[in-house]
């Protein structure tokens, strides 16, 4: 009875609403975000809990902001429904305001919250476009939620932010998607989530809220039996017990049942209201009452006058809020004529006007229940209800063409339901016709706002009402495409393989040959790499025979990342040129940019250091000022990448830092993973390894990696900090949550993988196991060029080399590496090389050992690199001490003591211990 002010009492829920209450106040004082989904059958209380916390909310000294949204049913659940009705109700737009005027409000809105002139431009645009006011401005789904994300954590860091989702059982899945993003991602600002949903919420999304850190879930019980004495005691005081005792056990513990037998109760005049009760008008006699709440529903609506009966069949079909406008043009009726029946139905408690001066439906009448406006659409005959949505939807699109976009869904669901209503009459195919037209316009706005799941769906219902095989296959690749942007690779590889058929049978190869491709992308981060590049390169003949166009530039721009990964550089580097030719002259900027980080990246292998890197910059920049943030990730990270190769190793970690907040401020995890882990290996390099720890941390468990692949090979790298920290135990762990990247077919991933399981050999003292695994980078380096895991599987196998004695194979390795061309071997490795030459020439008594330690110390200490200089120290002072230079050999054992006590590299420390031992010197305490 919420919103009439004849409000039943608040019974049986206090516990649960003192959990709501308490979870707030954390959520306040901890400053950090929550979200409570509230669980419960129709009519179990779930939405007057949620209201009863709002006046809680409303009696509080301090100043809380409050945001409803609900989600329609409509269509499945119209695109971040309940999302967009929060920002209107923040800047107070009301439903049907024209465009300018609603820019105008959020704009003002920004003013207040935004005080950061760049950042609000940045916010303003995707804000614009959820409410309709702008057209793709960033179909990538990280860019918009980020943008979503940062306004409601403006107005959190100004005043704690509450935000309730009523229907939740109607949310779309992008809208599921954003709650959850927004609960991990805006975890230290204090929004507290309210979700409202019936059971079959939680069959639709079987992993909501799994695993996510400050989620807590009610589910609303049916009241006892006493609380459902006390909700009817309050409500109609002196009702008999016989009467109590019936309604309570046909009620099973729905309040709602119960406050609608009263409802009936009134209809028939059984009753009559005094106040916010109700009192008896005389014996009740025998209470036939139906069984079920639907059925007493129906009973409820049948007993209408017919005028009252037809106005609610007609606002069933509108919705459960409507306007007095769109009622009139249903009925056919002014809206003055409409008065006398709307307030009838207000005192029978079937409808209540939306009074909240914030909402964006204020003014506008709303059903009291949803299942009131279910039940009444039920009783409609398929010929009525197909009359009333085809009146519906062309008023819509009549009155709406100025933002048709943003109700495009629900005019599109009207024209469905009133052909699936009668689809063999003359007019079906008509109808059909426009249902599919507004079906794609749903599917494009769906996918503009990177809703991928409705717009995969809209696009399959748009393809399931056309005749044409053409216009089928082109509507079943979109549908692929979409469920592909959102990682749903069996059903994009269905759909995918539907619109492949469809095109063959109309013998269009072109077409064919393009989806072919998108399939290849699938089975490619799949894991099926050589088959994907097979089945590209297949569609790559058939369309490179054609005038080339974008389908051909995206191709080949692909098929060059493929082929790297692969080992296949001129194929990649001939690929790569064509995609470049083609993007630029198509204006296609997005395959421009990825193909200038690709070609950046085989620059970089030929040797052609700062061009690639004077390439990878141009990409970035080019990238950032398009606003293409996937592209802009990528060229940060191969940055990163080049610059530790060239020895720029501090530079590197900056690109890196700036590409972790960028990915983190849009809110992509992928990338934010993928370049925490590219700036562990430049932090082990500099000695840093306390904050390569601690960035390593701040990834994901391991386990939630899952196929992400150059992630976890890269992220266990961190294990050689382990590894020279004498932590064993911690290394191992890293190398078997990798193992499935001895196998990889990504030779990145491998190489990672097999050096660290060289240095950790060589650490037990499996000097020969070490030194087998090490010397594989040498053929890794004939199919990438040299990595960070061809560096460490070098310097692992001369470590091992050396261990063994084995002299004949450390000059085997030194040549080996010198054979490498130059572009193969980074600044760090050659640094390492020279100090192994000085051991070597140590060794065997040469005396130009001194100087090769010298140029070793120079090369390390340039590069920052703490813990290679520590090393070369060690070595340089015991060939001192053996030619009784101790006092010489003392000054470098104690400052690699310092450096090893400092990367608190226990091992080393404790062999350099060992090595002062046999000399009349003591080593230097670290300072403390």
């Amino acid at each position: 009875m919420r919103g009439t002010g004849k409000e039943a009492p608040f019974v049986g829920r206090d516990r649960e609403l003192r959990q709501v209450k308490e979870l707030f106040h954390a959520t306040a004082d901890e400053r950090r975000a929550r979200l409570v989904s509230i669980v419960g059958l129709a009519g179990i209380g779930k939405s007057r809990l949620a209201w009863e916390f709002e006046k809680y909310i409303d009696g509080l000294a301090a100043d809380v902001l409050w945001h409803r949204g609900r989600c329609l049913s409509y269509g499945e659940g119209v695109t971040y429904w309940a999302l967009a009705e929060m920002v209107r109700r923040r800047c107070e737009i009301v439903e049907g305001e024209n465009q300018a005027t609603t820019a105008t409000k959020l704009r003002a809105t920004l003013d207040k919250y935004m005080p950061d002139a760049e950042e609000q431009r940045w916010v303003e645009p995707r804000l614009g476009h959820l409410l309709g006011l702008e057209e793709n401005i960033a179909p990538e789904r990280v860019n918009l939620f980020a943008a979503w994300r940062i306004f409601f954590e403006r107005i959190a860091e100004q005043t704690p932010t509450v935000m309730v989702f009523e229907e939740m059982q109607w949310a779309d899945a992008g809208l599921v998607d954003f709650i959850e993003y927004l609960l991990e991602w805006s975890g230290r600002h204090p929004i507290y989530v309210l979700t409202l949903a019936r059971p079959e919420f939680g069959d639709r999304h079987p992993g909501w809220g799994s695993a996510k850190r400050s989620f807590n879930s009610l589910y609303l019980e049916p009241l006892n039996a006493g609380a459902m004495d006390e909700l009817l005691g309050g409500l109609v005081p002196g009702l008999p017990e016989d009467i109590r005792a019936r309604i309570r056990d046909r009620a099973e513990g729905i309040p709602l049942y119960a406050v609608e037998t009263v409802r009936m109760m009134l209809d028939r005049g059984t009753l009559r209201r005094e106040g916010n009760r109700y009192t008896l008008t005389g014996p009740v006699g025998d209470l036939d009452v139906p069984d079920t709440l639907h059925a007493l529903i129906a009973a409820r609506l049948d007993a209408l006058p017919p005028a009252e009966r037809g106005l609610l069949q007609n606002a069933a079909v509108l919705g459960q809020s409507f306007s007095t406008e769109r009622l009139g043009a249903l009925a056919q009726s002014s809206e003055g004529s409409l008065d006398g029946l709307l307030e009838s139905l207000m005192r029978k408690e079937f409808l209540a006007v939306q009074a909240d001066p914030q909402s964006p439906e204020r003014g506008q009448y709303t059903f009291l229940q949803a299942l009131v406006q279910k039940v009444a659409y039920d009783t409609l005959s398929k010929r009525e209800r197909k009359a009333r949505h085809l009146e519906v939807a062309r008023h819509l699109e009549a009155t709406w063409a100025r933002d048709a976009d943003e109700i495009v869904e629900v005019v599109a669901s009207h024209y469905l339901d009133a052909y699936r209503a009668e689809p063999g009459d003359a007019d079906a195919s008509e109808i059909r016709e426009s249902a599919r037209r507004l079906l794609v316009r749903a599917g494009q706005r769906a996918g503009s706002l990177a809703a991928t799941g409705e717009a995969e769906r809209y696009f399959v219902q748009a393809s399931e009402l056309t005749e044409d095989p053409v216009t089928g296959a082109e509507l079943r690749e979109r549908a692929g495409e979409m469920a592909w942007r959102g990682g749903a690779a069996v059903t994009a590889t269905a759909h995918y393989e539907a619109a492949i058929s469809l095109f063959e049978r109309a013998g269009l190869r072109h077409p064919a040959a393009r989806v072919s491709a998108r399939l290849g992308e699938v089975m490619f981060f799949e894991g099926r790499l050589q088959e994907a590049v097979d089945r590209m390169e297949a569609s790559f003949a058939v369309l490179s025979g054609d005038p080339p166009d974008g389908d051909l530039a995206a191709l080949a721009a692909q098929l060059a990342r493929f082929h790297y990964f692969l080992g296949h550089r001129e194929r990649g580097a001939e690929r790569v040129e064509l995609a470049l030719d083609i993007a630029e002259s198509v204006d296609q900027p997005e395959t421009l940019a990825q193909a200038m980080i690709t070609k950046g990246i085989f620059l970089g292998i030929r040797g052609r250091h700062e061009e690639a890197m004077a390439l990878l910059d141009h990409a970035l920049r080019y990238a950032l000022n398009r606003d293409i943030g996937a592209a802009a990730l990528r060229a940060y990270f191969n940055l990163t990448d080049r610059l530790t190769r060239s020895g720029r190793v501090d530079a590197a970690i900056a690109q890196a830092s700036e590409g972790v907040a960028l990915a983190r401020r849009l809110g992509d995890r992928f990338w934010e993973c993928s370049l925490l882990a590219n700036m562990l290996y430049p932090l082990y390099i500099v000695g840093r390894w306390d904050e390569a720890l601690q960035r390593a941390a701040e990834m994901p468990d391991l386990e939630r990696l899952g196929s992400q692949r150059t992630i976890l090979s890269a992220a266990g790298l961190s294990g050689l900090i382990h590894v020279n920290r004498g932590d064993l135990d911690a290394a191992r762990r890293l190398l078997e949550a990798s193992a499935e990247m001895e196998t990889s077919p990504d030779v990145q991933d491998r190489s990672n993988h097999i050096a660290m399981r060289a240095a950790l050999r060589h650490a037990e003292g499996r000097f020969a196991e070490a030194l087998e695994d090490g010397s594989a980078a040498f053929t890794w380096v004939a199919e990438i060029g040299g990595n960070e895991g061809v560096d460490e599987g070098i310097i692992a196998a001369l470590e091992a080399a050396f261990s063994l004695d084995d002299t004949a194979t450390v000059k085997e390795l030194i040549e080996q590496a010198h054979a490498l061309r130059r572009v193969d071997t980074s600044t760090y490795l050659r640094a390492h090389l020279t100090r192994f030459e000085a051991r070597l020439a140590a060794r065997q008594n040469d005396d130009d050992a001194e100087a090769g330690f010298a140029r070793a110390t120079e090369a390390f200490r340039e590069l920052g690199a703490a813990f290679g200089l520590g090393l070369t120290l060690l070595e340089l002072g015991a060939w001192l001490a053996e030619r009784r230079r101790e006092d010489e050999a003392a000054v470098r054992w104690d400052e690699a003591g310092g450096i090893f006590g400092a990367l608190s590299a226990k091992p080393w420390r404790e062999r350099l211990e060992r090595t002062v031992a046999g000399t009349s010197l003591s080593l230097a305490q670290p300072s403390a």
